[in-house]
């Protein structure tokens, strides 16, 4: 057998003519395109910038970066999505790269000061007026509440997996559209507000030490419903019968794998982040009194707790 290293040219080309089009669009998205085209062009530019003045960037900060947004725009913008709406186990795939690995990835790389050092200088007064808005600070507290945030956490992976709401949503591309958007963002807001890597002094929403039960309190929920759907034994959503499924894989085998991905990996996340955060905790400890002033991981927030 080839390693595709010595493939011939003619094959290679038909081998890329074959995969192109599940690298393509399903349903195209102006909207999803223009944001990860914009952030992934902002945060390049700011580390560009940040650079420029000698200030020191570290890589795997970009790498989580670009490979959260990337774990973005695979599910919604290619083939990926197609199979997501004709097979349980993987819309709960789908599910698990858009509410945790890739919000996960993008708050851990912390990017809003470099996403802000890309904008035009001329934008930077708008934004600040923007975020030092009252209504804007008082409704992102609300969010970023160490309860209503895990509550809105979970919530969000009940409601959508309702089995009436999640037939409906599965039919209209207006509720598909708003699954999918709200799982992105909640999950964002979540793991930034898990993983912001400064300490309450410094502008994070909550200290090291009150963020521990809020990450192990989203732990539970996922598991009770995972296991639910693991292990009940009859078809709970009838909605990917009406699609027609792509494999014959029997509906409960299907419902069983999808809440298997509920139920082990999005769990593991919450180990994930507790293990950041406690690594975060003490480096804060240590470096309390020896922080550079200009480190962007560090920089001060902007109003309503972005940076």
């Amino acid at each position: 057998m080839h390693s595709p290293s010595v493939l011939p040219a003619r094959t290679r080309s038909r081998l890329i003519i074959d995969w192109l089009p599940w690298l393509l669009p399903w349903e195209w998205s102006p909207a999803i395109i223009l944001c990860c085209a914009l952030a992934v062009g902002l945060f390049a530019r700011g580390v560009h910038r940040e650079r420029s003045r000698g200030t020191n960037t570290a890589r795997w900060r970009s790498a989580l970066f670009y490979l959260g947004v990337a774990l973005v725009y695979v599910p919604l913008q290619t083939r990926f999505d197609y199979l997501a709406q004709h097979m349980f186990w993987i819309h709960r795939l789908q599910h698990l790269l858009l509410h945790h690995l890739a919000p996960f990835f993008i708050a851990w790389a912390a990017p809003w000061s470099l996403i802000a050092a890309g904008l035009p200088a001329r934008w930077h007064p708008a934004l600040q007026a923007v975020l030092a808005n009252p209504a804007v600070r008082r409704f992102y507290r609300v969010l970023q509440h160490p309860i209503v945030a895990p509550v809105l956490f979970v919530g969000l992976i009940y409601f959508w997996l309702w089995p009436s709401i999640h037939f409906r949503a599965m039919l209209s591309a207006v509720e598909y559209r708003w699954m999918n958007w709200s799982m992105v963002l909640d999950g964002v807001l979540f793991w930034w507000l898990m993983l912001d890597p400064r300490s309450r002094e410094a502008g994070a929403q909550m200290g090291f030490g009150a963020r521990i039960p809020v990450v192990l309190a989203v732990v539970l929920p996922q598991i009770l419903i995972g296991a639910y759907l693991s292990l009940h034994k009859g078809t709970i959503y009838d909605v990917y019968a009406v699609c027609g499924r792509l494999w014959p894989v029997q509906p409960l085998t299907d419902q069983e794998i999808g809440g298997l991905i509920t139920w082990i990996p999005a769990s593991m996340m919450s180990l994930a982040a507790l293990l950041i955060l406690w690594a975060r905790w003490l480096h804060n400890d240590a470096l309390a009194h020896a922080r550079p002033a200009h480190d962007p991981l560090h920089a001060p927030a902007l109003p309503g707790g972005l940076r």
